[in-house]
Formats: C-alpha cells, structure tokens, sequence
C-alpha cells in the first residue's frame, strides 16, 4: 500500500525497522526535558494522507516504555487529518528523562477500520460471563 506523507522536518525518515514490523518509528523535531509523571505533546514531523477505510495508531515503543519510561499515549490520526501527527510523551520513571532531537520515541502503525450500524435494544444476548466486569476472568486486584 502506498501512503503519501508530506515532511515538515529533515529528519523524517519513515521506515520499518525489521521485516515483521507493523509500525514505522517516528522521531521527536525537538528537545525536551521531562519530569517525573510529567506529559507532553511532541511533534513528529510529518503529515499523512491515510486512505479511506484506515487510520493510523501513535503508540509507545515497548524497550524505550520499558527501559527509559517514557510512555506514549495511544492516539488515533483519522483517514481525514491532515495536520502535524504528534505524540503524547509521559515519563512514567522517578528521574528527569531527556529527549533530544531525532530520537526514535513512538512508532505509527497502519490499520484497517470497520464502520458499525448500530441498533439501539433493550436486551444483549446472554454470556456465561455476563455483566462480569473488571478483573472477572482471573486478575484479582490486591
């Protein structure tokens, strides 16, 4: 599939960084500092022209999530946007962490959507589950 993407910073370089990726890595346009529990909203350089029927996913990159704890907050780029995608950065580590220019720090991931109809009921169908909710199949909370 091909996706039109128009660069706003010299650094964009989209790429897939193995052969089973399923996101491109994204990097930061600027530096910043950020505190503990801290969030921000960091440019990534580019815009995209997603067809119709597809939307694109920001998310973490799991060993920078896991190492650095720097966390992106999912975030949705609809078929119709055309503005500068962004990441939404929080820093989840007790200690200040860095993030420079050109750093690799989300990856975007291409998928497909599926549109509902949606019929208002007064009844669901039944489950063995049911109306079990919030750690019902097994997580128990301490």
């Amino acid at each position: 599939m091909e996706i039109r993407i128009k660069k706003l910073s010299d650094i964009v370089n989209p790429k897939y960084q193995s052969e089973g990726a399923s996101g491109f890595d994204c990097q930061s346009t600027v530096d910043i500092e950020l505190k503990s529990n801290e969030r921000c909203k960091i440019p990534l350089g580019f815009c995209i022209e997603l067809p119709h029927g597809y939307e694109g996913q920001v998310r973490s990159r799991s060993g920078l999530s896991f190492k650095e704890g720097l966390v992106v907050i999912p975030g949705t780029i609809d078929s119709d946007y055309r503005g500068e995608v962004c990441a939404i950065v929080v820093n989840m580590d007790e200690r200040i962490r860095i993030i420079s220019r050109g750093q690799r720090i989300a990856q975007f991931v291409i998928a497909p959507i599926i549109k509902a109809d949606f019929e208002i009921t007064d009844e669901l169908s039944s489950t063995d589950r049911g109306i079990n909710g919030f750690g019902s199949t097994g997580w128990k909370w301490i």
